[in-house]
């Protein structure tokens, strides 16, 4: 039996939305045609091809609808996503995410969609996972998330109309929930968790309210996108056509830059070609902030926020166990972010 297309794919929605966002004038969409659909962890993806009458030039002839995760129960990163490209997307200068013509969340069941540009034709995503990209493709990736983040840097909209601060109850809390998940997560691997990595984490929990002090001084913080492996990135599939695209928002939040180079190097990367590339891809990426505008952030003030954020990524394995991500990425990424924790040295930073 075939799942019965949501109310979003339908000619007359898809024409609302168009003419909302100023991509149709008064034409309409007559026809819609599902030319791909497939699932990821927590959502699902239709390829709408659209046949118009009337006037419609300029008007896109396919869309990307991404919705709900088809039988499973909705939950709330939609709503978070959505809040992204309304509210952050919305206002960032062009050319860096998708184009979003339609976001709607639906309080009543949780129920979401966002309809983007499809850009299947134009851009592709640099290799398939787990594999990492070339030093180029990951040169443009960071570039392109440095001029991101410039562009919200210290921005005076953040914490108040993009985005919010967590305070020192919301910390607090959040720390004991994961306290509790790395509870479970200890338990579940027993032996298989070294004693000295028991430790880290004991005195990681122990420091967090003092390591927290960078994030509460909220300076040199910016949106960063969370998820933000370099399989979240379209890269053109000609050499200087358009600009690479950083998708798939349902983590971002207010933080350090760093902490989403730390998600996409320190997770990812085993050390062999980490070792090769972090370094020059953080110049890289000190280098566009200068010239996107930032001041007062030195190269070792990155890379100082670089190892907190490596640290702080030791959580993500437990968070990603917790939410029931499967063991072939959260074991890896274990193993691979403990690695750069010693290269790194920021068992140091649990000296205080």
């Amino acid at each position: 039996m075939t799942d019965p297309l949501p109310k979003a794919a339908e000619a007359e929605h898809l024409t609302q939305a168009l003419r909302r966002s100023g991509a149709l004038g008064e034409g309409r969409v007559a026809e819609v045609t599902v030319e791909k659909s497939f699932p990821t962890l927590l959502s699902h993806f239709y390829r709408l091809r659209l046949a118009y009458e009337g006037a419609a030039d300029g008007a896109p002839a396919s869309l990307m609808l991404k919705t709900n995760a088809l039988g499973r129960p909705n939950s709330e990163w939609g709503r978070h996503e959505v809040a992204f490209y309304n509210n952050v997307a919305s206002v960032t200068p062009a050319g860096l995410v998708p184009r979003c013509f339609d976001a709607h969340f639906e309080p009543a069941d949780n129920a979401w969609h966002l309809l983007l540009e499809d850009l299947s034709d134009s851009h592709l995503v640099a290799t398939q996972w787990p594999v990492p990209p070339t030093f180029e493709q990951c040169e443009r990736i960071v570039r392109t998330r440095a001029r991101f983040h410039a562009a919200w840097w210290d921005d005076p909209r953040l914490g108040a109309t993009v985005g919010a601060w967590q305070d020192a109850v919301a910390f607090e809390q959040w720390m004991q929930g994961l306290a509790e998940q790395y509870a479970r997560f200890a338990d579940m691997l027993g032996d298989r968790l070294s004693g000295e990595r028991r430790q880290l984490y004991e005195r990681l929990f122990d420091q967090a309210p003092r390591l927290l002090k960078r994030y509460h001084a909220h300076r040199h913080i910016t949106v960063v996108q969370g998820d933000a492996h370099v399989w979240n990135c379209f890269l053109p599939r000609t050499s200087g056509l358009g600009d690479a695209r950083l998708f798939d928002w349902d983590a971002w939040r207010l933080d350090v830059g760093a902490s989403d180079l730390a998600y996409m190097m320190a997770i990812h990367w085993y050390p062999e070609l980490r070792h090769r590339n972090e370094r020059r891809l953080l110049d890289c990426y000190h280098d566009e902030l200068l010239s996107r505008g930032v001041q007062g952030y030195d190269r070792r003030a990155l890379q100082d926020d670089y190892r907190q954020s490596v640290l702080w990524q030791t959580l993500t394995p437990v968070w990603h166990c917790a939410s029931n991500i499967p063991p072939v990425i959260w074991w890896n990424n274990l193993e691979r972010i403990h690695l750069a924790v010693e290269d790194l040295g920021c068992r140091d930073l649990l000296a205080g």
